[in-house]
């Protein structure tokens, strides 16, 4: 004898575009103005409280439920103005299905990105989140962790957030190069993009190359800037001093760039190839680069760092090592989630590496040859 789908039943029951609309006591149709509860919603739809509950509150195991189903649920949770009481479910758990979020700030570029992932992997599985951002005080810095675990979040997601302790809470760091008790770092091979970006240059026939550091506060620089020395050493380029400049300052603008790019130009060292710290900053040398007169690529090559999403749309294109931000972010969700509802003792990973891309646009061609002067 075969085993009845528990959800079948559901099928046509509860259809919004229908023309006649579902109809219910005078009770319900009062509460249906308001707000009604989890109980009558499962009865109106012919299914029990567990399955109703899974669905609304996006607990993985809904994923059990068919997908026609889940639809049809939320759609009635919206006719008739259902609001779950999130409130009421961390009590009776005695949970706060709650993550807070660190980031620099909230801007286009590197942490929004980021932050899309994180966004959306929390959404998927039912939790609410909480993000500060700390500008690199780091008075904030410590502070915030300390702020939100007493606001009862149930795990941190750091991003470019140089920590300088754990917590008492499941702690992930994007982009975290400290070993620290209870934390796990989510960083990218650095290496690795160091050396597709040099190697891209180099077999253009660049050996003339400046570059651009990032901010001594960013929790990449230092990696980054050894990576490229490493790379540069072995693929026998030269980096020279007065060719590498740094930038300064919190803003996330391509002022920024900008401005270590007019420097960079006022020393008159020659170099045909310019590799930044940031897609931002980039942008911002390339606008410094054209003022002087230079043409991109044809007088100097640019190469970006991120992969932000506006690298595509600069005119030309930018070259770019790509970081795979977003799926960082969904990885980070799903790290600390993983070691919230883990068995107590479970071990934790202490660090994940993801891989970088390069992506090449027009921003990048072969050594100086012509380009036509205006």
């Amino acid at each position: 004898m075969s085993r009845s789908n528990p959800y079948a039943k559901l099928s046509g029951k509860y259809t919004p575009m229908a023309r006649s609309k579902p109809t219910l006591g005078s009770k319900a149709q009062k509460n249906a103005r308001e707000s009604i509860s989890l109980k009558t919603l499962a009865e109106h739809l012919g299914l029990s409280k567990t399955a109703v509950s899974l669905v609304i509150n996006r607990v993985p195991a809904a994923k059990s439920i068919p997908h026609r189903t889940q639809e049809l649920i939320r759609a009635a949770a919206r006719e008739l103005n259902y609001r779950p009481n999130h409130l009421a479910r961390s009590l009776r758990q005695q949970r706060s299905y709650t993550i807070g979020v660190l980031v620099p700030e909230i801007s286009e570029g590197y942490a929004a990105l980021v932050m899309s992932g994180i966004e959306d992997h929390l959404l998927q599985e039912g939790y609410f989140y909480f993000v500060v951002s700390h500008r690199h005080r780091n008075e904030l810095i410590e502070e915030y962790p300390l702020l939100l675990q007493q606001r009862a979040v149930e795990g941190l997601i750091a991003v470019d957030t140089a920590l300088s302790e754990g917590v008492q809470v499941p702690l992930v760091a994007v982009s975290g190069h400290r070993e620290l008790p209870g934390v796990t770092n989510i960083v990218l091979n650095h290496a690795r993009g160091a050396t597709l970006a040099l190697e891209h240059l180099a077999k253009l026939g660049h050996r003339q190359m400046a570059f651009i550091k990032g901010q001594e506060f960013s929790s990449d620089t230092a990696v980054r800037w050894d990576s490229v020395r490493g790379a540069a050493a072995e693929l026998g380029v030269e980096i020279k001093d007065r060719l590498v400049g740094q930038l300064e300052g919190e803003s996330s603008s391509p002022e920024l760039g900008y401005q270590v790019a007019r420097k960079l130009l006022a020393l008159g060292e020659p170099f045909t190839a310019l590799f930044a710290f940031n897609d931002i900053s980039a942008i911002g040398a390339i606008q410094a680069l054209r003022e002087a007169g230079r043409c991109i690529p044809d007088d100097v090559s640019v190469v970006g760092f991120d992969d932000i999403q506006s690298a595509a749309f600069q005119n030309p294109g930018l070259t770019t090592v790509k970081q795979p931000l977003r799926e960082m972010g969904e990885l980070a969700a799903q790290t600390v989630l993983g070691r919230i509802n883990a068995p107590v003792k479970q071990s934790y990973p202490k660090e994940i590496i993801v891989e970088p891309d390069f992506v090449v646009r027009g921003s990048t061609g072969p050594v100086p040859g012509s380009c036509p002067k205006k």
